[in-house]
């Protein structure tokens, strides 16, 4: 009978043994890391290249945000706005009279929890391809940012423009990134955090100055 035993528990070892050189192979572990516990510079370096070992995100008592019940909402880019093309003055954007075009390549983003607020920060990765009629030496690459809570009526949750300036060079094809790191607002409840999107797409009004204050 202890003969039995030692060969049943011999044989539950190796199993589980053989399950962690498994995980190890594969580069893996036992427990996969939630999304929302993975850094946010892994995840946007490992998506543009590169590596980091920053710590995982947490909660204000301390505890791993993934124990929460919230995920990080999925990045979208508008329909209609994946592109982002300048013509010459008075012409429009296409042909010989295109000057250049933004494009939105990959994605990346994170959230944090902290006393029911989410800091999200939203990266993205694009190119400024020069047109026929020549691109300017820097080029200014608006973008907006509004986090949404979709459904039949979509509700505004945060909103804001941002802008980033790109040299052309002589190359005519330029590389570009920007994060956003200021996005915050209240954590939603957990029956319609799956309806929570962050939308982005490139914003033309944002590079209009502000109309000025009327004074009294």
């Amino acid at each position: 009978m202890r003969r039995d035993l030692e060969r049943v528990s011999a044989r539950r070892l190796g199993r589980r043994a053989a399950r962690i050189v498994l995980a190890a192979a594969i580069g893996g572990s036992v427990l996969a890391t939630p999304a929302w516990s993975q850094s946010f510079t892994d995840r946007f370096k490992n998506l543009f290249g590169g590596g980091s070992s920053d710590p995982a995100p947490t909660t204000s008592n301390g505890a791993p945000a993934a124990e929460t019940d919230l995920t990080c909402p999925s990045v979208s880019i508008r329909s209609g706005a994946a592109t982002y093309a300048v013509g010459l003055p008075g012409k429009e954007a296409s042909g010989n009279d295109l000057r250049y075009q933004v494009v939105i390549g990959r994605t990346a983003r994170e959230c944090n929890l902290n006393s029911g607020m989410i800091t999200a920060h939203i990266g993205i990765q694009g190119r400024v391809i020069a047109g026929p009629a020549g691109a300017p030496e820097n080029v200014d690459v608006p973008v907006r940012v509004a986090v949404v809570q979709d459904g039949v009526s979509p509700k505004t949750v945060f909103t804001k423009a941002y802008r980033t300036n790109v040299a052309m060079g002589s190359n005519g094809n330029v590389p570009f990134s920007l994060v956003m790191e200021d996005v915050v607002y209240p954590a939603p409840s957990a029956d319609v955090n799956d309806a929570y999107v962050f939308y982005i797409g490139f914003d033309p009004q944002a590079l209009k100055p502000e109309p000025r204050s009327r004074r009294r």
